[in-house]
């Protein structure tokens, strides 16, 4: 039999040379591409993806009913918005720099890309590179109206009402990440189905109806 190696197909070499990401190649490839997006709007439509291998691999396919947009986001922590930096409130919560918002740069993309694009759906997302001040990201949407989708089983799942809005409620992959949702069993005690409403069970005193307590 061959060695697995020997037979490698395009996606592969553009995966492997996708995880060097500080190679000559790559960082050549970022600084001409990132100039390029600095120019163009802020949310825009791509003609395909800049990264094709790694957009199938979360999901895209070359097909009516799937489409591409780019987005920047501004990098860094998100400084707390108080006049002259007086919290008014206990020692504990006078942080004012240093903060970090808990949601991911990725998942902010997806959701600034779905409320301009109102009438798609967001599948998945990924990163397309960065430079000083931004982060560059791009967002595979469907349209669940399509009969492309509405008619491939594959993908006709996302066209069930319970999937609008999916980036906003975190059931993307990166809000999932973010929700802890990766993690299972003892690890993750708490966080099902969401940290709010477990902390409410925890702290709700339940009553039977029929029944002495």
């Amino acid at each position: 039999g061959l060695n697995r190696s020997e037979k490698m197909g395009a996606y592969k070499y553009l995966e492997e040379l996708w995880r060097k990401k500080q190679s000559d190649v790559c960082r050549f490839i970022m600084r001409v591409r990132t100039w390029e997006y600095r120019q163009l709007p802020v949310i825009h439509k791509c003609q395909r993806p800049s990264r094709p291998e790694k957009a199938r691999r979360v999901g895209f396919k070359a097909k009516q009913g799937y489409v591409i947009y780019r987005i920047r986001v501004r990098r860094g922590g998100r400084k707390r918005n108080t006049p002259k930096g007086c919290v008014y409130g206990k020692p504990r919560n006078l942080g004012i720099r240093k903060l970090k918002a808990a949601r991911t740069h990725k998942s902010v993309a997806e959701e600034r890309v779905a409320r301009k694009c109102s009438n798609l759906r967001v599948l998945n997302s990924y990163w397309v590179g960065q430079d000083a001040s931004f982060k560059f990201y791009e967002v595979i949407l469907i349209d669940p109206s399509h009969k492309a989708i509405r008619r491939d089983p594959r993908i006709n799942w996302i066209c069930s009402s319970k999937h609008k809005h999916r980036e906003q409620r975190g059931v993307t992959a990166t809000g999932k990440k973010a929700r802890g949702m990766n993690q299972k069993g003892h690890k993750a005690m708490k966080k099902r189905p969401s940290r709010r409403s477990d902390w409410k069970n925890r702290n709700t005193q339940k009553f039977w109806r029929y029944r002495k307590h």
